[in-house]
């Protein structure tokens, strides 16, 4: 899993160990890293960190590798990892929009180009792609990374018709906004929530709400489930 050292890539990490996963994290960040496998360690779950800088192909590959070298095999892959550009169109320097796409879309194409066939070849394997609700509207100020997020969502559906029918279900959770230190730090609390104001949940998620949705889709209770882009925003994007 990648991004999975805190917010919403944490509190899935700890829920499939939780589950019975062994759980591979990656991050860039080596102290977090390590305090969520311990943690993960001391409830009972097994878990290691793999450090990673999802920049370029080379680099997914090699992560790709290490999982690999560490684990056997590689059942489950959880594209979370993710970064967040905001901003008027005019005003987004170039390297913010090369980062965004590097981390948000050429990562998971990567990550899965590695990591799939040998799924295939098995005839068994889930990726979960987390996205975003604004993948699936417009916002002013979100141009970047939402089209980002639709560029992952549009390859979701890519992958289920590519690897599907080799036993390889590939599906995305959307999620809404989510109370976690990033989204805090960027809107606000109350920003997260004024968001929220007009959708049937009336407030924000928590991460581990999302965290459930992304365990379902990588569950054998999502066994006929291809291609889906499941929205967890609290009703936002239906209503």
């Amino acid at each position: 899993m990648t991004g999975a050292t805190r917010g919403i890539g944490e509190a899935t990490a700890k829920l499939m160990a939780q589950r019975g996963a062994y759980v591979l994290a990656s991050g860039q960040d080596l102290e977090r890293g390590n305090r969520v496998v311990a943690e993960i360690r001391a409830a009972g779950g097994a878990a290691d960190f793999l450090s990673a800088t999802l920049t370029d192909s080379d680099q997914c590959q090699a992560l790709a590798a290490h999982a690999v070298e560490v684990a056997g095999r590689v059942d489950i892959l959880i594209n979370n990892a993710a970064i967040g550009v905001f901003g008027a169109t005019a005003a987004v320097p170039e390297p913010d929009f090369d980062a965004c796409y590097a981390l948000n879309v050429k990562a998971p194409f990567y990550l899965v180009a590695a990591l799939a066939p040998a799924m295939a070849a098995r005839g068994r394997g889930v990726i979960v792609n987390v996205t975003t609700m604004v993948a699936s509207f417009g916002t002013a100020g979100s141009a970047v990374y939402a089209s980002s997020k639709a560029a992952l969502n549009h390859l979701t559906k890519c992958w289920a018709a590519e690897y599907g029918p080799h036993g390889v279900r590939v599906n995305a959770v959307a999620p809404g906004p989510t109370l976690t230190d990033n989204a805090k730090a960027v809107f606000g609390e109350d920003g997260l929530n004024k968001m929220m104001r007009q959708a049937p949940a009336r407030r924000t998620a928590t991460p581990d709400e999302i965290a459930e949705a992304i365990a379902y889709l990588a569950s054998d209770q999502a066994s006929f489930i291809h291609g889906a882009i499941l929205p967890a925003d609290g009703g936002r994007t239906a209503t």
